[in-house]
């Protein structure tokens, strides 16, 4: 399966918003948008004052960053949309639902992980156990009920080290059960509209496709 290779804090200067890629850089002053807040390139500074966008470009713009945000190629996202617009209710908040059901996006919202990025490769290197058995898929979805937990002999691997003192911090989402002392979650319900990424806005990427 592919991935995007792009510079990381370029993808969010492209944007123009944080997309939170690279962790707790991010949060500090080190971070890209903070450094360099306008668009990457020799002219960069200059499309600080860029013409509005027409009404396509800024459709394509919010499909890019939610694709960016959660790490994923354009036929994945393309599948998962597909997937959301078969599903009775709202497309825009069923789309929402299912990128925030990856097990990837579940580790990053436990703070397993620092970034979507760390978690899928922690993922794929197969540090978790759902329901007792190793897992290693990031396009995994969880299911209510479901118990999320780091393998007993990864706990002793140095990425997870410090966890439990990070986890202190660290607030799951209400619809996330997260036993801190034990790297333990449980999935209690689909995530609400409450849980979902405000920032991204889901009518435009449903007018872009149509």
């Amino acid at each position: 399966m592919g991935k995007n290779l792009d510079p990381k804090c370029k993808q969010c200067r492209r944007v123009g918003e944080k997309l939170m890629l690279k962790g707790d850089r991010c949060n500090s002053p080190k971070c890209a948008m903070v450094k360099r807040n306008y668009p990457p390139g020799i002219h960069g500074p200059k499309l600080i004052r860029r013409k509005k966008q027409s009404e396509y470009g800024i459709q394509l713009n919010e499909k890019q960053k939610a694709k960016k945000q959660y790490g994923l190629m354009e036929k994945q996202f393309r599948i998962i949309f597909d997937k959301a617009q078969r599903k009775t209710g709202k497309t825009g908040f069923n789309l929402m639902k299912l990128l925030e059901r990856r097990l990837d996006n579940v580790i990053f919202r436990l703070g397993f992980a620092s970034s979507r990025s760390n978690a899928r490769q922690l993922v794929n290197h197969g540090h978790f156990n759902i329901n007792g058995r190793k897992v290693n898929i990031p396009s995994f979805e969880v299911k209510e009920g479901d118990i999320i937990e780091i393998k007993s002999s990864s706990k002793r691997n140095k990425i997870f080290k410090d966890l439990v003192e990070k986890l202190k911090k660290h607030e799951a989402p209400g619809w996330l059960n997260l036993d801190k002392s034990e790297l333990k979650a449980k999935v209690l319900h689909e995530p609400g509209e409450e849980d979902v990424q405000s920032n991204i806005n889901t009518q435009m990427i449903i007018e872009h496709y149509s």
